[in-house]
């Protein structure tokens, strides 16, 4: 009988930008609806749904559930959000 004991333990690797609370009043639930929705629409490429990145990343900022950042540091800059306007 196995009880268990033969599995490797396995460390878990924390996320790079660390952890950060759910979003359990939705806050920001149109701005992560609008992102969703234009992931499902662009095949799931990024590259044509960064405004809706930025507003759902800006909202959560803005709503202290993460930190905030700069958001070049998350690949987006002034000018990609513009030219897709």
């Amino acid at each position: 009988m196995n009880t268990g004991g033969d599995y490797k333990r396995r460390h878990a690797i924390p996320p790079e930008k660390g952890s950060f609370p759910l979003d359990h009043y939705a806050d920001c639930k149109q701005a992560m609806e609008g992102y969703s929705k234009c992931m499902a629409e662009n095949g799931s490429h990024a590259s044509h749904c960064k405004v809706q990145l930025k507003q759902y990343l800006q909202c959560r900022m803005n709503k202290d559930l993460m930190a905030k950042e700069d958001l070049r540091e998350f690949g987006l800059s002034d000018d990609d959000t513009q030219r897709q306007q």
